[in-house]
């Protein structure tokens, strides 16, 4: 069993990458399992409770170890960047206080970005003159209202949607303004990436979504709305509450919103390829490794050599 000096300023936090259906949390409670280790859900919906199917929670495959960050706000709640990060920062000084080995399994590529990265944000409070004054603002204006205030974006998902737009102009301002910074503490990262094969990859999805539909998700996104979640809120939390919820309102049909769902997932795995080649282009260094019977015995080993 691995035993982390939480003395030290090189203490080590290992993170796994790769496409949704790729293995990434057996992976991470193998290498905790392993290494007296500790995992952090990088997910940007697993931390809403009552939302457990449609984004993949997976609790029993965690048996005894210990997670982070899932099931600690409720649905309705816009959990955000600022607040991953500031509660990954408290993870990972408790998991290091008791000697053990933080594994960060990431779905979010932003999420684990950030946490690599260590990226500089500062928390900013919902502006409500703020936002009156960009009531009568055009998307357009919006965007560039924006650049102005930070030119460098790391999530131009911001820029498609216009709460989200409001929601960055809002921070970006706050912090010009010295609002409440970031503190990480030192330490390293030994990233892991699953290299798994496009078609593969295709058919673990479908198989997954087809699961899914049997364990009850249609079933759970009838529970959220009927607990207060409007729809617009639904769509919000991404593709499988998105497609189900036009479903429910008869927009689709099953086999509609079943195999538009599925392409776009499909379309998802390919986005979180192309986020993990962008950061290894800005020079984090990920350690590929191919999928497969010897997955978990190569993680362990790479691991193991950088420990």
């Amino acid at each position: 069993m691995t035993h982390i000096n939480p003395e030290t300023d090189n203490k080590p936090v290992v993170t796994i990458l790769g496409p949704t259906a790729s293995g990434k949390t057996r992976l991470a409670v193998a290498l905790a399992e392993h290494f007296n280790g500790e995992v952090i859900s990088a997910d940007s919906r697993q931390v809403y409770r009552g939302m457990d199917i449609g984004t993949g929670k997976d609790l029993l495959e965690y048996g005894q170890i210990p997670y982070h960050l899932i099931d600690i706000v409720n649905p309705g709640y816009e959990y955000n960047l600022f607040e991953f990060c500031q509660d990954t920062i408290n993870s990972l000084s408790r998991i290091w206080h008791r000697g053990a080995l933080p594994i960060v399994a990431g779905g979010t590529g932003l999420y684990v970005d950030a946490l690599i990265s260590r990226y500089q944000l500062s928390n900013a409070e919902r502006n409500e003159q703020l936002r009156k004054d960009l009531e009568q603002k055009s998307d357009e204006e919006l965007v560039r209202m924006l650049f102005a205030l930070k030119p460098d974006q790391h999530n131009t998902t911001d820029l498609l949607d216009r709460n989200r737009l409001v929601r960055a102009i809002e921070i970006a301002q706050a912090e010009q303004n010295s609002a409440q910074k970031l503190v990480w503490p030192p330490f390293r990262t030994i990233n892991l990436g699953i290299n798994i094969d496009r078609n593969t990859c295709r058919r673990r999805i479908t198989e997954r979504l087809k699961q899914r539909f049997k364990q009850g998700m249609i079933e759970e996104v009838e529970t959220l709305h009927r607990q207060g979640l409007t729809w617009q809120q639904l769509d919000f939390y991404g593709l499988e509450y998105r497609y189900i919820a036009l479903y429910l309102q008869n927009k689709l049909n099953y086999n509609d919103m079943f195999q538009k769902l599925n392409a776009a997932i499909h379309t998802f795995a390919k986005q979180q390829y192309k986020w993990f080649r962008k950061m290894e282009d800005k020079g984090v260094r990920i350690q590929w490794i191919d999928f497969g019977n010897k997955l978990e015995e190569h993680a362990i080993q790479a691991v193991r050599d950088t420990l």
